[in-house]
């Protein structure tokens, strides 16, 4: 991916302020992909130690968002499921979302939530309702 390609995703997705403000960050965008990688501060944390399933679920839904509309679509979240698999043992989340399918109206995408470490963190799966 061109470095201005990027930088000009990152700059339309600024308007996403719940996820940008928390801290995430898109890393890379692809065809039907996007990596998002969010640094932990004090708080993401709850109160006996872990990062808030909160802050899990928000890094998966917005690397599912860029996925899906960082060529221009417009595709809304019909439904998410999240599993959680383990602690975040790192100092950083990454998502990773992957298309499986992106059909005339519905596309759907697995979004896989780790950190720097390699540890598992999240499986999620999301379908989104093309709305143009």
């Amino acid at each position: 991916m061109e470095p201005e390609t990027l930088r000009k995703v990152q700059e339309r997705f600024q308007k996403d302020r719940y996820a940008t403000e928390n801290g995430a960050v898109i890393e890379e965008v692809g065809e039907g992909y996007a990596r998002v990688g969010m640094e932990l501060d004090r708080h993401h944390y709850n109160a006996v130690g872990g990062v808030m399933g909160g802050a899990v679920f928000t890094i998966a839904d917005f690397a599912f968002a860029v996925a899906t509309n960082w060529r221009g679509k417009t595709v809304v979240s019909q439904t998410a499921q999240i599993t959680y698999l383990g602690r975040v043992k790192g100092k950083k989340m990454i998502a990773e979302a992957k298309e499986v399918k992106d059909g005339r109206s519905v596309c759907y995408y697995v979004v896989e939530v780790s950190d720097e470490l390699g540890s598992k963190v999240a499986h999620v799966t999301s379908s989104g309702f093309h709305v143009d």
